[in-house]
C-alpha cells in the first residue's frame, strides 16, 4: 500500500506528466478535487507553488521541476523494491498497460494472449488499439508500458526490439483488371481508385515511400477512401471500391478462400513488427515478462528476417 507522502508524488506525477488536472483525474480515477487537494497539500508541504495553472495549461515552477526529477526517482525505486522482494515469493501477477496497431490487434494478438494467459494466468494485459504512431508517442511518453507495432521506431525515449518484417501485397477483388498480373509496379497501380489507411498508420507510410520512390507524389493518387479498419477495407476492396496494399499474415485467409487477389509490389516492399518499450524507466517484473513473450512469440510466426 502506497503511504500518504507516496501518493502525494503519484498524483504530481500524473498532472506534471498530463500537464492537466482533468487528464491526471482521469488517469488516477479519482475526483479532480481530489487531486487538487493532493497537489495542495504537497505545495503547503514545502510552502511553495509546484504548478502554475493558467490558460487552460498546467506547467511546472522550477521548484516543480525538481520535485519532479526526485517523485520518478523515488517512486522508481520503491516499486522496484516492491517488485524485486514480489519476484521472490509470488506468482507474477499485476497490470500490464499494451498498445497495438490494429493488424496486429486483430490478426495476432488473440495467439499471442492465448498462449500468455496459459503459462502467466495472473497478470492482466490491459489492451488499447491504435496507429502505430499514436502507439509509439505513447510508449515514449511512458504512457504505456508496451507496444506492438509496424514500425521500428528510432525514438531517443523507446527501446525498440524488431521481431521480423512482413511482405506487403496490392489486394484486388477476382476478375479485376490486374489480378492475373503475377507482380506489379507502381505504375500499373496509379490512376485506379486506392484505398488508403488512416494518418498515422505504418502500411500508410510504406504505401507512400513506394510510390513516391517510384516517382509518382502520394497526393496525386486516386484516393477513394481512408480507413483504419482493415476489415472494412478488404470488404471494400471485394466489393470493388478500389485496389488497397495489406500485409501477407492479414491477408492469409482471404486469398486462400478466393476472396481476394494479392500481387506482390516490384520492387518488394516490407513493414516492420516491433516491440516497443520505454527507455530510462523502471520495469516491472510482469512488463519484462510481457515484453519477452510477446517478442519470442512475434518471432515464432516465421515473419523474414532480412531484406
Amino acid at each position: 500500500m502506497a503511504t500518504m507522502a507516496d501518493r502525494r508524488l503519484q498524483v504530481f506525477l500524473a498532472v506534471a506528466k498530463h500537464r492537466s488536472f482533468t487528464r491526471a483525474a482521469e488517469a488516477l480515477y479519482m475526483t479532480q478535487p481530489a487531486v487538487t487537494f493532493q497537489i495542495k497539500q504537497l505545495e503547503e508541504h514545502f510552502n511553495t507553488r509546484l504548478l502554475d495553472r493558467g490558460y487552460g495549461k498546467v506547467t511546472l515552477t522550477p521548484a516543480g521541476e525538481i520535485v519532479l526529477d526526485y517523485a520518478e526517482r523515488i517512486l522508481g525505486m520503491s516499486a522496484e523494491m516492491e517488485d524485486q522482494v514480489a519476484g521472490l515469493t509470488q506468482e507474477p501477477n499485476g497490470v500490464v498497460s499494451v498498445g497495438l496497431s490494429p493488424t496486429i490487434a486483430s490478426y495476432w494478438l488473440p495467439s499471442l494472449l492465448d498462449g500468455f494467459k496459459r503459462q502467466y494466468p495472473k497478470v492482466v494485459p490491459r489492451v488499447f488499439v491504435g496507429n502505430s504512431e499514436w502507439v509509439e508517442r505513447r510508449v515514449a511518453d511512458k504512457e504505456l508500458d508496451v507496444g506492438l507495432v509496424e514500425i521500428e521506431s528510432t525514438d531517443a525515449g523507446i527501446e525498440c526490439r524488431e521481431v521480423g518484417r512482413d511482405e506487403l501485397f496490392a489486394i484486388v477483388p477476382p476478375g479485376h483488371v490486374l489480378a492475373r498480373h503475377v507482380r506489379v509496379r507502381a505504375d500499373d497501380l496509379v490512376g485506379l481508385p486506392f484505398i488508403d489507411r488512416d494518418p498515422g498508420a505504418a502500411i500508410r507510410e510504406a504505401a507512400e515511400r513506394f510510390f513516391r520512390d517510384a516517382g509518382f507524389p502520394p497526393e496525386n493518387l486516386d484516393v477513394t477512401a481512408e480507413l483504419s479498419s482493415l476489415s472494412t477495407i478488404k470488404h471494400l476492396v471485394q466489393q470493388g471500391v478500389g485496389f488497397a496494399i495489406a500485409a501477407r499474415a492479414s491477408i492469409d485467409k482471404d486469398i486462400q478462400s478466393g476472396r481476394l487477389v494479392a500481387l506482390p509490389l516490384e520492387p518488394n516492399l516490407y513493414e516492420t513488427l516491433s516491440v516497443l518499450l520505454p527507455k530510462d524507466k523502471f520495469r516491472s517484473r510482469v512488463v519484462t515478462i510481457f515484453a519477452d513473450f510477446a517478442t519470442e512469440h512475434l518471432k515464432s510466426k516465421g515473419f523474414k528476417r532480412d531484406a
